[in-house]
């Protein structure tokens, strides 16, 4: 057989198994949502004025991708246009969450300002949660085969030293095997971002990581995503509102006259 140039030879896929999804949209109670619109609404009442702030999207450890409550931090600056997010207060955040309670991504407010969409920072910052999120959204996705030229087949107290120098990987077995198919799990986990503004509007992403556990192969992708709200039966009451208003005064910082080295980072 005669090819007319080297793209036609292909080689051959390697087997994978899908065992389970990632989310491809997002769930939201419309609780949360409630909830995180209310901070802008307290945000500016508190203030007289409207700044950035963030806090994390909460799930329950046995359904992580159904947002069921925002959480708070402390937020440690706030800018009409801008909010540092550090991972140092992801963690404390999660530390002080009841055990089945988990953080599957964050939510922040562009506050008054037009821009409708995700900002270079808050591209940095995605990572920031992801890297934290990942180990509590993370699930077997696939098995999928480790392609390895030149493995060599050994049997267990029946080969010699040298028949190790042969190929590029050795699998010692327990009997004779004449042929064999490495297959690694592939994990893959994911974190919700979403950015609202005053006005009402908002916007979000998926971000997602996957990771063989054997080849240590990982990609890192994202994606816009539509968000479902979810009745869930719980309302935002007066208590939680009063309640909410004293976390806002406590934990937002408002700074209206920011340190020259932090316009530069901006």
């Amino acid at each position: 057989m005669r090819f007319k140039n080297l793209s036609q030879l292909k080689r051959p896929q390697p087997l994978e198994i899908t065992l389970k999804s990632l989310p491809q949209h997002i769930l939201m109670a419309e609780y949360a949502r409630d909830k995180a619109f209310k901070i802008n609404e307290l945000v500016n009442m508190t203030f007289e004025e409207s700044f950035e702030w963030y806090g994390f999207t909460l799930a329950n450890q046995d359904r992580p991708e159904l947002i069921i409550d925002i959480g708070l931090p402390q937020n440690d600056l706030n800018l009409p246009d801008y909010t540092a997010l550090g991972s140092e207060r992801i963690a404390q955040f999660q530390e002080s969450l009841p055990k089945e309670l988990i953080i599957n991504g964050w939510i922040h407010s562009h506050g008054a300002l037009n821009y409708k969409h995700f900002s270079h920072t808050d591209e940095q910052n995605h990572l920031i949660v992801l890297d934290f999120v990942a180990p509590r959204t993370r699930k077997p996705l696939s098995k999928k085969e480790v392609a390895v030229q030149d493995l060599v087949l050994l049997e267990k107290d029946r080969f010699e030293e040298k028949d190790m120098e042969k190929g590029s990987v050795c699998l010692i077995t327990n009997g004779p095997i004449t042929e064999a198919r490495i297959m690694e799990t592939v994990y893959g986990s994911f974190c919700y971002s979403i950015v609202i503004g005053d006005a009402g509007w908002h916007e979000q992403e998926i971000h997602y990581r996957e990771r063989g556990i054997l080849s240590g192969h990982t990609t890192v992708s994202s994606k816009a995503a539509t968000i479902e709200f979810v009745d869930t039966g719980k309302t935002l009451s007066q208590i939680d509102i009063s309640a909410l208003s004293d976390e806002v005064e406590k934990k937002i910082k408002p700074h209206t006259d920011p340190p020259p080295e932090l316009i530069e980072r901006m």
